[in-house]
């Protein structure tokens, strides 16, 4: 067939051994099927497949008939649940759904019992055993009785223990290329992340949540010096790139997000930036003593060095228009353009010249970082994370007494119980179940909050205007919330609030070319959500520019569930240290606006690594396996193996012969269904 296809101008072309490496190890890396089957068997018979799954017609055959043994080598794989770490990568690459994640730790009752697939060997095999979705269901993440809560909480679901073992090992690059497939800016959520992990550890249930979080700050590190970045390898399936420019708007974590993982896809990638620098509100809106700038820039120089372009200045819709760009030849956008308005109180007195919006403050403290910004008392309205950055910054800018108040409680601030106590630590004076009234030429007044929510759980706050207090002060910071600045001559259905309109699964907007992710259609949120975001419609742009292909089919949903905690047994015998907890910065002092907070020692990231449970692991569904060997390509801890479980995988027939191997199985199957139908 290759001489065939040279000979007659098919395409094909004669090649090096050189050649034919490289290009099985770039399928590879892009999860092409390569089986090498019946190597070691009858006269050493073998064959080479090297397909992409999703358009081979033997996979997609066998998966619609759900009959997967039909297009399966002699081999199966099998995880060592020892080694497993659920990073999930294997899930990720199976390319018929066999490998999904469960729990290593067992249930009160015994050990979990996993489903397997049907096969046509003991029963009568119609149409109502197919798999008419097959499609979509092969990308199912894990077992419906879930997997490790570390992954299922995360909104990105980082491999969190597979990093952690990494680090445990000492594998710190190792460990920061494997985080970075699900995050590119991880030594950035090391300093703001709102651990949602940690919430969920099953380690919580015997002392305290692993610190995770500070590991992972522990491994980003590496990305602050030049040496020893990890700068992924940037290219297509062909090995070179695409000729389709793509358009991010805003340089924010889901703008930089989208284009760090369509650069990796092998696209030219343009990120257009209003402000002088990229970061958005990484770097305007949140302090440097929380995120120092120097980690921003060190993770934005991978980006650079991936040769992705970035536009600063230049505010779409304003000084240039979407029409603009699609002239240019970008096919494809992605607006991510954040929350970077503010809401108003719509009070007496909130024109006066005293009142200024939080995040326009936090801006100029991020441009000046000036210890001399205000002077007097200021007062911070607002209980959100937001305001805490506020009341802290204006401590550090002038501020002689900084009061927050809040219309929540300390204990039902939106705020981090860390940030909060961090706050009251430097000397900022919290009034809370207080909301504003009326703001007057050198003071404001606030009358009591009886009731933040109403009986429906929504937010609609209740006052007893009998009872007010009223603050002298020179300025006033509101930070009650953010709000959408849309672009000009964006025409795209919008929701009451103004956050975008979009596809819940593709993030498609109205407009088929436009894609929107992060503050801008979720409203404000966390970084992490919105690199969540950028990491998804990277996938439905690279979907969208090669036409005819769908936004959905076979595509990875990323849904995970955590296991019951409170029915896994817990009697193994685990590290019993204490929670490590990392050091202050001396000689800096609490005012100062550089980031105090350490990082863990080497030795603390040891002691705090082998305090994790290891409580998720993949499991393979035998049945369905096609001994593809893909999955053990991409597990980087030696955890999951091929083994030859089909003997008569390499038994050759010839073809004048096959009805003398057929009949005899056809016969012996027809029984085992006559028998089970009996039973």
């Amino acid at each position: 067939m290759a001489d065939y296809v040279v000979q007659t101008n098919k395409g094909g072309h004669y090649c090096t051994y050189e050649e034919v490496i490289e290009t099985l190890e770039r399928c590879e890396r892009k999860g092409y099927v390569h089986q090498i089957t019946n190597i070691d068997g009858e006269d050493k018979i073998f064959a080479i497949c090297n397909c992409a799954h999703g358009v081979c017609n033997a996979l997609r055959t066998s998966q619609l008939f759900n009959t997967p043994n039909m297009s399966a080598s002699a081999y199966r794989a099998h995880v060592d649940s020892e080694k497993c770490v659920a990073c999930g990568k294997c899930v990720e690459i199976c390319p018929v759904g066999a490998a999904k994640l469960g729990q290593k730790l067992c249930t009160k009752a015994g050990p979990v019992s996993y489903p397997k697939q049907e096969l046509p060997d003991d029963v009568k095999w119609g149409p109502e055993k197919w798999n008419w979705n097959f499609r979509d269901t092969a990308k199912v993440n894990c077992y419906e009785t879930g997997t490790s809560p570390c992954k299922s909480a995360c909104p990105a679901h980082l491999p969190v223990q597979g990093y952690i073992k990494m680090a445990k090992e000492g594998r710190y690059l190792d460990a920061l290329k494997l985080i970075k497939d699900f995050n590119p800016f991880p030594a950035v959520c090391g300093a703001i992340c709102n651990r949602r992990c940690e919430q969920q550890c099953t380690r919580g249930l015997i002392d305290e949540p692993l610190a995770i979080d500070e590991i992972k700050k522990f491994i980003a590190e590496q990305e602050l010096y030049e040496d020893k970045r990890y700068i992924p390898l940037c290219e297509n399936v062909e090995g070179k790139f695409f000729t389709n420019k793509m358009a991010i708007i805003g340089a924010g974590p889901a703008g930089m997000s989208a284009a760090y993982y369509l650069r990796i896809m092998g696209y030219p990638v343009t990120i257009f930036e209003k402000e002088e620098k990229p970061g958005g509100m990484l770097a305007y809106g949140i302090p440097s003593f929380r995120l120092e700038k120097s980690v921003i820039e060190a993770e934005i120089e991978v980006l650079k060095a991936m040769g992705i372009e970035f536009k600063c200045g230049i505010e779409v819709g304003k000084d240039i228009s979407l029409d603009d760009l699609r002239n240019e030849g970008y096919e494809a956008f992605y607006v991510a353009i954040g929350a970077q308005g503010s809401r108003k109180l719509n009070i007496p007195g909130e024109d006066n010249a005293m009142v200024e919006s939080g995040i326009d403050f936090l801006r100029k403290v991020n441009k000046t970082e000036n210890p001399n910004l205000i002077s007097g008392d200021v007062v911070v309205v607002g209980g959100g994370n937001v305001a805490i950055d506020v009341a802290r910054a204006a401590l550090r800018s002038g501020a002689e007494k900084v009061h927050l108040y809040s219309l929540e409680q300390e204990a039902e601030m939106p705020a981090s119980f860390e940030e909060v106590q961090e706050a009251k630590e430097e000397g900022i004076l919290l009034h809370c179940g207080w909301g504003p009234k009326e703001i007057l030429e050198d003071s404001i007044v606030f009358k009591q909050c009886v009731s933040v929510k109403d009986k429906t759980g929504r937010f609609n706050p209740s006052y007893d205007e009998s009872v007010l207090e009223t603050i002298q002060c020179s300025h006033v910071l509101l930070s009650i919330g953010q709000s959408i600045i849309p672009i000009q001559g964006l025409d795209v259905e919008v929701n009451t609030n103004g956050t975008i309109k979009a596809d819940g699964t593709t993030l498609q907007t109205s407009v088929e070319d436009v894609f929107v992710g992060g503050d801008v259609y979720t409203g404000p949120k966390f970084a992490i959500d919105a690199i969540s975001h950028g990491k998804e419609a990277a996938e439905s742009m690279h979907r969208f520019v090669h036409k005819g292909h769908s936004l959905t089919i076979g595509r990875d949903l990323h849904l995970f569930n955590e296991f019951d905690k409170n029915n896994a047994l817990i009697d193994i015998d685990f590290d019993h240290a204490k929670r490590q907890i990392p050091g202050i910065k001396k000689g800096l002092g609490e005012k100062s606006f550089r980031d105090l907070r350490s990082t863990f020692t080497e030795e603390q990231v040891k002691i705090e690594a082998n305090r994790c449970l290891g409580c998720g692991a993949s499991i393979v569904d035998t049945n369905k396996c096609i001994g593809c060997g893909l999955c053990t390509t991409k597990c980087e801890f030696d955890a999951i193996h091929l083994t030859r479980d089909i003997k008569d995988g390499a038994r050759m027939v010839k073809a004048e012969d096959k009805m003398k191997a057929i009949l005899p199985y056809a016969a012996k199957r027809q029984i085992k269904i006559i028998r089970n139908k009996k039973k």
